[in-house]
């Protein structure tokens, strides 16, 4: 590839497109426009980074120059703003103020260090910064709130704080500040630009934003390549182009980038969920057909989903979880249904709030956990599946996007409900009888109280971690080992942590069992006790997590990082994977220690927490 001193003129212009004009007048639009969400006015250099699937392997270091400013602080974020860790790029848009837009292959970005105080977890610092905190003004989960000058955000007030579904600020648009300060935005359009659906504000108010990105998306696709990326500041524009449907996020959370593609999937699947994907018949149809009178009333289950992607591992371990139940009482409901399933019925699910209590499927069928983590969703956000039994189309979009499914939903009790799937649209009565069938075996079985005294205790605990004995029979054939430290200068910093959490200081722990496509997460302990710590934690777990399964620089099988927030473990085997987060003072022989007794514990109980007999996914 010649380098750039090497072009002439002629050679710069793209090949495929409008005119130099046109580039001209649509860039200047799109700068525009994207800079109307700039948090401050403070000026930064910014970026625009596209991971291309094109010609990833002919970088050169011949093509790294340096950025361009952009005019009017493009999305750019507050000036002091921590260091963070981000994606590789591979394509770089360099020109956007002149008429000539060159296409950079950049695959050895280099980034500036983390600030002394941070292990480049700048998700773990929280999702406020100072300037919010001097107006009175903080953020939840994208909110902005007003805690008033006497409050403590950080005290009990933040553990009151209610989250609740459903569309808010409809009257805000693009030109409102309250819009511009969201910290994370999701929009759903369609290929000709219509707005489908957006996180905060009102569609209709940001049709003209919604053609921008459709702009954006088209300007690069017109040139032969895809935008995924572009990167401003400290704000990420992630882009997915699924046919005629364009998703896009918006976001300063530093989360990383293949955590924010993730969850515009399970955005999409979401919608594929309600619609299935035979929507893009239309779209060949019509190419400017409006679909959202086909998504009314589902804004809260599309919030509902956004919501979770602060809280929920399941987004990014593609795994589900189980309540903790007695082996006995998890059999007698495994039992029922899967006489159901005998008789016709596809799958037969048994779950209370987002935890599966049993699962069982018809021969050779297999349920994606991101199919359970969707469907769930749509239960739970729809008031209508409380009031009474529902019989209502669905598609699995991992299991088969292009048709529907039709499901019977029934509700046992306040938290507890039934999902009975089957391909026969007129199979209500029959799906009725077997509902009744398994709930008076349920009944008489005391399966529904167990499953409310569960709720009740909760799940695991680290502070009822056992004591470690020495070898037990039957223990973990595996053993996260640390070379030259002995049992007893682990032992010494033992006491440091009494009271603060579990064994040597451990706050929490996530363990996935990859044979089984579950997982099974710790309560918090009281070092992390509200809300606010929590998802910091969440989005902690989550770059670990992208970090230990990043394909250019791993896969790693441990990796051990402390910061002045956690001491963070991680541990992959061919069977599972365990995340844990320690007190920041806490002995790295000691936290590997304890890891090995959750393993073995988890072990010794895993017919309590995990859904045993059931055949992997096969994705």
């Amino acid at each position: 590839m010649p380098s750039d001193a090497e072009l002439s003129d002629d050679d710069r212009k793209p090949k495929v497109g409008p005119s130099t004009n046109t580039i001209d007048q649509s860039l200047d639009a799109i700068e525009n426009q994207l800079s109307s969400i700039s948090v401050g006015q403070s000026e930064y250099e910014s970026e625009f980074d596209s991971v291309s699937d094109l010609d990833n392997k002919e970088a050169s270091s011949s093509n790294q120059d340096k950025l361009k400013e952009l005019a009017n602080g493009l999305l750019n974020g507050n000036s002091g703003a921590d260091d963070s860790q981000e994606v590789p790029s591979s394509n770089v848009v360099e020109d956007v103020s002149s008429s000539t837009v060159v296409w950079r292959n950049n695959s050895e970005e280099i980034e500036a260090p983390a600030s002394p105080s941070s292990s480049g977890y700048a998700g773990e610092r929280g999702s406020s910064n100072a300037s919010s905190r001097d107006s009175g003004i903080e953020e939840v989960d994208g909110e902005i709130i007003d805690i008033g000058n006497g409050d403590s955000f950080d005290g009990v007030l933040n553990s009151q704080v209610q989250w609740l579904p459903g569309k808010r600020h409809s009257n805000e648009d693009d030109a409102s500040i309250s819009w511009r300060k969201r910290k994370k935005h999701f929009f759903i359009l369609s290929h000709s630009g219509k707005p489908i659906y957006s996180r905060y504000g009102d569609e209709h108010k940001l049709a003209g934003f919604s053609a921008t990105l459709q702009a954006i998306i088209s300007f690069v696709e017109n040139g032969g390549d895809r935008v995924n990326l572009v990167r401003a500041g400290k704000h990420q524009v992630v882009f997915l182009v699924k046919g005629p449907i364009y998703l896009v996020c918006i976001s300063c959370t530093e989360e990383p980038y293949h955590s924010l593609k993730g969850q515009l999937e399970l955005l999409y699947g979401q919608m594929i969920l309600i619609l299935t994907k035979s929507l893009n018949k239309c779209f060949e149809k019509n190419p400017k057909f409006d679909m959202t009178p086909l998504l009314g009333g589902t804004d809260v289950v599309f919030s509902s989903l956004i919501h979770s992607f602060s809280w929920n591992p399941a987004n990014f371990l593609h795994a589900y979880s189980c309540l903790r139940l007695a082996y006995a009482t998890r059999q007698a409901a495994s039992s029922i249904l899967h006489d159901v399933a005998d008789s016709g019925v596809l799958f037969a699910i048994l779950m209370c709030k987002h935890k599966v209590i049993s699962l069982v499927g018809a021969q050779k069928a297999s349920l994606h956990p991101d199919d359970m983590l969707l469907l769930s969703n749509f239960i739970m956000s729809s008031e209508s599946f409380r009031t009474s039994e529902s019989f209502s189309p669905i598609c699995l979009p991992r299991y088969n996007p292009m048709a529907f499914l039709h499901a019977y939903v029934h509700y046992l009790d306040v938290d507890t409900y039934l999902i009975l799937l089957t391909m026969s649209s007129d199979a209500f009565h029959h799906l009725k009888d077997c509902r009744i069938r398994v709930e008076k075996v349920l009944l008489e079985s005391n399966v529904l109280n167990e499953v409310q005294r569960s709720m009740v205790d909760g799940g695991m605990r680290v502070e009822d971690l056992p004591a470690d004995h020495g070898s037990h029979s039957g223990a973990v054939s595996l053993h996260l080992g640390q070379p030259g430290h002995t049992r007893e200068s682990s032992e010494r910093f033992a006491e440091a942590f009494i009271g603060l959490g579990g064994p040597a200081g451990l706050w929490h722990f996530m363990y996935r069992s990859i044979n089984l496509d579950q997982y099974v997460s710790s309560e918090f302990a009281s070092p992390v006790n509200n809300r606010q710590q929590q998802k910091r934690l969440y989005r902690a777990y989550q770059k670990l997590y992208e970090s230990m399964h990043d394909k250019e620089i791993g896969p790693h099988k441990t990796q051990f990082r402390r910061d002045e927030n956690y001491v963070l473990l991680c541990w992959v085997t061919q069977d599972f994977e365990l995340y844990a987060a320690f007190d920041p003072l806490a002995d790295k022989a000691l936290a590997i220690r304890t890891c090995n007794r959750v393993c073995q514990w988890i072990k010794n109980i895993e017919n309590e927490i995990f859904l045993l007999g059931v055949s992997p996914f096969s994705w």
